[in-house]
């Protein structure tokens, strides 16, 4: 009997050991997840913006291209996180490096220089940067702001959609008539997974351009990026 509860009480401390290394693991995988990522992410994020800058100085550049290289830098107050870099492209591993893209599919986004459109972005909510993590801080009346080599283009939030399916495109739409719009216009379209930590659902906050800014010498930001 002593020796069949010895052997009994020598497994289960294995086993709790075995648990203790799987939690230790689980919270190693964790802080890589959520945190070492978007070390490495943010570090990439901001070489990449500063070569955007760069090239910026170039004026033999036309602006206003549609280039896989960075278009600009998106800026939403309400999510405190400053600049973000918009590229093309909305694969995951197209925003693992930080930043946020616009669609090229399942719908074709327009761009913010567009005469009518929907300008579509997506970015990760958590891990890889979590560029749109605090998208849900983000209320009607809000701006967001678009900047490019020569123009701020400045939106007014008008609605958000806390939830809805993952493979819900019409959100996408030139049109976005789940927003109430049903005339064209100049749009603004952010998306990211709900809820934090799981890509079960999407996120969607829409706004409309009020008016655009020309970038002066020293680069003077609009009154909606003021302290």
């Amino acid at each position: 009997m002593t020796r069949a509860r010895s052997r009994i009480a020598g497994a289960i401390s294995v086993f709790g050991e075995l648990l203790i290394t799987a939690g230790v693991v689980l919270g190693l995988f964790v802080v890589y997840s959520l945190w070492w990522t978007n070390v490495l992410a943010d570090r990439e994020a901001a070489r990449q913006g500063n070569e955007v800058r760069d090239g910026w100085k170039d004026r033999a550049v036309p602006p206003g291209i549609d280039t896989k290289d960075g278009i600009g830098f998106l800026h939403v107050p309400a999510m405190g996180n400053g600049e973000v870099l918009v590229k093309r492209g909305t694969d995951p591993e197209e925003l693992n490096d930080g930043i946020a893209g616009y669609y090229t599919k399942p719908v074709k986004s327009a761009l913010p220089w567009d005469a009518k459109g929907n300008f579509s972005l997506a970015a990760h909510r958590d891990g890889h940067g979590a560029k749109f993590h605090n998208i849900h801080k983000i209320e009607t009346g809000d701006p967001i702001v678009f900047e490019t080599r020569d123009t701020w283009y400045v939106y007014k939030v008008y609605k958000t959609l806390p939830k809805t399916s993952k493979y819900n495109v019409d959100v996408l739409d030139a049109v976005p008539k789940e927003s109430g719009k049903k005339q064209p216009g100049r749009f603004i379209t952010l998306t990211t997974c709900t809820p934090i930590l799981t890509s079960d659902y999407r996120y969607i906050v829409w706004g409309e351009l009020v008016r655009e800014v020309k970038v002066d010498k020293d680069r003077t930001k609009p009154a909606e990026l003021r302290p």
